[in-house]
């Protein structure tokens, strides 16, 4: 039988719900459990889809082609695992398919209520993955604080699960914080006390609690928190601030957080857990050999959420190569064709990041030519990969005013143009090309040799192409489509002869980059930025 553990947090947001989970995730499957995480975020979007990256950070985009939450990153970093339309689940989903059945007469003669056709669909999805026989244990992440309004469904929902499971086959996690006031020069714990006592109040009884803290907690504030929030003395875990979400998994299992979960969900410990690999990549994480600088160029820069999977793949890569990779964020919106080699010199490699709109265009493609033109390792992805197409039209082919159509509708060479099948698409959320489709490689390219076969798939968000009109012309000219899918002749990767690395990638690569398998266009990206600055 699948169990079920949920993960709350208090006092603050942000405190790293999702890396706990996912750190937990990656002890217990080191130790042989079959496990998943699922997100529930009450937001009352659909989805973060139509989300401003500034506001949400990223939006992760999942084999089966759903937009979601950017932890559903991290667990499949920390897992080595693909997520699903069923790992993220919002207050949206939730409402729309209530609706759905009740204007198909599901619930007629009812009045619907949050209680309990709300919190039954809630129930409905946590079962889902449980009930697929696929996973011992089901982790379950509830988004937001305990307190907030639009939390409370979620809670109530948890409350009755597990009533209805019943003893052993459920527990709950709650995350929270023990501030240090630098003036008392001491931690406190009221804030934690109050925070399990509005969960008590809702009817529930965190089973551990994981305490984040600036400093370590000795064993007089351990029974001080296990007296006053009734939880046994072991089940009071520390969390303390580390240089890198990587040692999270070591770190509680330190705190032998996996041995207390198995203990209270009446599982057996199996093996110790074999994190031999985990520990490797760490310490190539930890003792690299030669450092580089990468440009990062994006319109939401400020934000680092925004890139989140990008600036993780780098990690996998540098690590991978025995590099520190320093990543450094350029506002694209800043550069000019004035400033942008002063802004540049000293890069080792540039990537151009995904976006959307008109803003900080130019920046890009003035960034793509400099680097072109000066043989520096460049990779574009998405929108950066249809900049370098721009840029190599106007500036080689010489096809002034060459643009996208998302850009500039008159255009006189729309190089790149809108799908076919998105052109009568009104609606803006989860309509976009999502999700994996498949590339054939071209035979005796780089692309090919980087992937070391011939055909791959990747994770796709985007209503824009390649415009194939020009084709053949970009093709004579040197900009290889190296890359093609082949359902619908879409050219999926673009590359520059005689250059030491110049690759645009349609789709996002950085979304199936782990800790296990880095992204191969990542590793050899960073390797030649490395083969870079060396010969510089």
């Amino acid at each position: 039988m699948t169990k079920y553990i949920f993960v709350t947090g208090g006092v603050t947001s942000s405190l790293g719900k999702g890396i706990i989970s996912a750190s937990l995730a990656k002890l217990l499957q080191a130790r042989g459990y079959r496990v998943t995480i699922q997100k529930f975020d009450p937001y009352i979007n659909i989805d973060p889809g139509t989300l401003n990256p500034y506001e949400h950070g990223e939006c992760f985009v999942t084999e089966d082609g759903a937009e979601t939450d950017l932890d559903l990153g991290h667990y499949e970093r920390f897992l080595n695992t693909p997520t699903s339309k069923a790992n993220n689940i919002t207050t949206g989903r939730i409402y729309q398919n209530v609706i759905n059945r009740e204007r198909e007469g599901a619930f007629l003669g009812k009045t619907v209520q949050v209680v309990p056709h709300i919190t039954d669909e809630i129930k409905r999805n946590v079962r889902i993955l449980g009930e697929t026989g696929d996973y011992d244990i089901v982790i379950t992440e509830i988004g937001g604080t305990v307190g907030d309004i639009e939390s409370l469904p979620f809670i109530e929902a948890v409350r009755q699960f597990r009533w209805e499971l019943g003893q052993n086959d459920s527990l709950v996690i709650h995350l929270t914080l023990i501030p240090f006031l630098a003036a008392a020069g001491e931690l406190k714990t009221k804030p934690t006390q109050h925070s399990v006592k509005m969960l008590l109040e809702y009817g529930i009884q965190p089973d551990i609690l994981v305490c984040r803290t600036e400093h370590h907690i000795n064993a007089d504030i351990r029974k001080k928190i296990a007296l006053f929030c009734n939880v046994n003395i072991n089940a009071v875990i520390e969390s303390i601030d580390a240089s890198t979400i990587y040692d999270v998994p070591l770190l509680m299992l330190k705190e032998q957080l996996d041995k207390t979960v198995l203990s209270k969900l009446k599982l057996p410990t199996k093996q110790e857990p074999v994190l031999d690999n985990w520990k490797d990549f760490l310490g190539r994480l930890k003792n690299p050999t030669a450092e580089i600088r990468i440009g990062l160029i994006g319109k939401y820069v400020e934000l680092p959420d925004a890139y989140k999977s990008i600036i993780e793949s780098f990690i996998h890569a540098g690590a991978k190569n025995e590099c520190k990779v320093k990543v450094e964020s350029i506002q694209s919106d800043s550069l000019t064709p004035d400033n942008a080699v002063e802004r540049l010199k000293g890069l080792h490699g540039v990537l151009v990041a995904p976006g959307f709109g008109i803003r900080g265009i130019e920046g890009k493609i003035e960034t793509i030519k400099y680097v072109r033109e000066n043989n520096i390792p460049f990779f574009g992805i998405c929108l950066g990969m249809q900049c370098a197409v721009v840029e190599y039209g106007r500036n080689v082919l010489g096809l002034k005013g060459a643009h996208s159509t998302e850009m500039d509708p008159e255009t006189p060479y729309p190089v790149i143009g809108m799908m076919e099948d998105q052109k009568n698409i009104t609606q803006m959320g989860g309509t976009m090309r999502l999700g994996s489709y498949a590339c054939d490689l071209k035979k005796g390219s780089k692309a090919a040799a980087i992937y070391g076969k011939s055909q791959i798939t990747e994770r796709h968000r985007h209503r824009y192409e390649f415009n194939n009109t020009y084709r053949k012309q970009y093709e004579a000219a040197g900009l290889i489509p190296s890359g093609i899918n082949p359902e619908n002749d879409l050219v999926e990767i673009v590359e520059l002869k005689n250059h030491p690395f110049f690759v645009g990638a349609q789709f996002h690569p950085e979304l199936k980059s782990t800790v296990a398998n880095p992204h191969p266009l990542f590793v050899n990206f960073v390797a030649a930025a490395l083969a870079y600055s060396r010969k510089n």
